[in-house]
């Protein structure tokens, strides 16, 4: 099983919006990237790929509101309403054209906020999300979204965040990124941070009906053995899209931890061009 090196050498926070945001960020390159914390973990997710991701872009990665370490508020924790922050986020920090690197929870908002304004991301990269009606989802996410009662929640984020790296396979993230995770989501946080799913039932047929009007390209990368967001959403999303990529790697619900190297390689692929000719149809379809 392998371990990855500490990449991240600090974190700093950042008011955004009246919101504390932490975030981590590298040295300046020509290109710009916005990094999305998936959940229930934190920025320390993209600790495997930092340094590879580094070498091609200015990374600037943050825990969400109400996700890792960074305050929330509750008016939030839904996709439109976060990808409208994300738009802040990116003026905040002086992001004129970003990519956007949203797996799980980002993938959705960051759907939003390309389908929202036009032309202020340069491209996306997404994947592991449920964001096309009808949902496909395993557990435990179809029962999170379903529960009528979030207190049940309350307490319980060290549990989830145990059991949910029990799953991963062949990888095991460092001990600053363990312990990062297991703090991120103590006391209600977590049951607050499970808002943001159960608003899939309500905002996502919206954004379905928003997806063909998204100008930038998309890149979506799944894992075959994803059983929390089954590869079909993967595929639904990229049928529906305008100008779109599908690539598959052998992994599970976490593919950017599982899978680094590959999925590290696939971003900086298209980083470095692989987003610009999409649109035609063998293209879609290759």
């Amino acid at each position: 099983m392998t371990r990855p090196p500490q990449l991240l050498s600090g974190t700093r926070y950042k008011t955004v919006d009246g919101l504390s945001i932490r975030f981590a960020e590298s040295e300046p390159r020509g290109v710009e990237a916005l990094l999305l914390s998936p959940w229930p973990e934190s920025l320390y997710a993209f600790e495997p790929i930092w340094s590879r991701l580094a070498e091609h872009a200015r990374l600037v990665a943050i825990d969400l509101p109400g996700f890792g370490h960074s305050e929330g508020r509750t008016e939030l924790f839904g996709p439109r309403a976060m990808g409208e922050f994300l738009v802040r986020v990116a003026d905040a920090f002086g992001l004129e054209l970003p990519h956007v690197v949203g797996p799980d929870v980002g993938t959705p908002a960051a759907l939003f906020a390309a389908a929202s304004h036009p032309g202020r991301f340069r491209s996306l990269v997404v994947g592991s999300a449920g964001a096309v009606f009808p949902l496909q989802l395993g557990s435990p996410l179809k029962e999170w979204i379903e529960t009528p009662d979030r207190t049940q929640f309350v307490g319980a984020g060290r549990t989830v965040v145990v059991v949910a790296l029990g799953k991963l396979v062949g990888f095991a993230p460092s001990e600053s990124a363990r312990e990062d995770y297991l703090a991120s989501y103590v006391g209600n946080r977590f049951a607050e941070s499970v808002r943001y799913v159960q608003a899939y039932p309500e905002e996502l047929p919206a954004l379905q009906d928003l997806l063909p009007r998204i100008t930038a390209p998309v890149q979506i990368i799944n894992g075959r053995r994803d059983q929390v967001v089954p590869l079909a959403n993967a595929e639904n999303l990229h049928a529906r899209l305008p100008r779109s990529r599908l690539d598959v790697l052998d992994a599970g619900h976490f593919v950017w931890e599982e899978a680094s190297g590959g999925y590290a390689e696939l971003v900086v692929s298209w980083w470095r061009g692989g987003h610009a000719p999409l649109g035609t149809a063998l293209e879609r379809d290759g």
